[in-house]
């Protein structure tokens, strides 16, 4: 099954890292990726550029609306995600785990199964690649 491991942590803190300590996070987070690249495990990885460099569409009673950022009530932002192929929730679990470890700052990941949908058909759990 396709899990989706989505990645959040305090903006505030990571955007103020200097290079040499974001250099040595993306090692670290690299290091745990390749071994699970090497198991034929690992699908798309994204790293999302700050809330600030990005536009949130809202519905507003006339219409849409585009405004400046995302804002969230929330001390923890959407930092990036990874989608991994694990035999069951457990082994995806543990996955977020060496992530976490090769993180800074107080991370936490959203682990969920993903399902697919093709316009007309039906919906996949996995994609043959």
């Amino acid at each position: 099954m396709l899990y989706a491991i989505i990645c959040y942590n305090d903006e505030n803190i990571t955007s103020g890292w200097s290079k040499a300590e974001d250099d040595a996070v993306m090692h670290r987070l690299i290091g745990v990726t390749q071994k699970i690249a090497a198991a034929g495990k690992l699908g798309p990885v994204a790293r999302l550029q700050p809330t600030t460099q990005g536009k949130m569409l809202r519905k507003g009673k006339d219409g849409p609306v585009v405004i400046d950022g995302p804002y969230a009530e929330t001390k923890e932002h959407l930092l990036g995600f990874y989608l991994v192929e694990c035999a069951d929730v457990d082994e995806a679990v543990d996955i977020a785990k060496q992530l976490q470890q090769a993180n800074s700052g107080p991370s936490s990941y959203d682990i969920r199964p993903v399902m697919f949908f093709t316009p007309g058909g039906k919906p996949v759990e996995r994609v043959e690649g």
